[in-house]
């Protein structure tokens, strides 16, 4: 359970997933709507819920390769939870003191 959660609470867990939940996206999108992810870390975050069951990953036959990530039914009801918290966030940042 611990190591689960660490993927959904980690610095970019959240946001990949909150990001994801708009719909299926490719790796220059995610990143484009992930501002200030480097491209290591979001491979890395990716993988990891890959792993864990959350995202799928689809590689599509085209010049260059494309492959597109979206949520598995397990993402998706994970990202709906996790994206209210992630707006909730976003609605009272200037109030929190961090």
């Amino acid at each position: 359970m611990q190591e689960v959660l660490t993927r959904l609470t980690g610095r970019w867990g959240a946001v990949t997933l909150a990001t994801l939940c708009q719909g299926t996206c490719r790796y220059s999108l995610l990143r484009s709507r992930i501002p200030g992810i480097s491209e290591k870390m979001l491979a890395k975050t990716l993988r990891d819920l890959e792993h864990a069951g959350l995202v799928d990953r689809r590689q599509l036959a085209a010049v260059p390769p494309h492959v597109e990530y979206t949520l598995t039914n397990l993402g998706t009801e994970i990202a709906q939870r996790m994206r209210g918290l992630v707006d909730w966030i976003d609605a009272h940042i200037d109030d929190l003191t961090y």
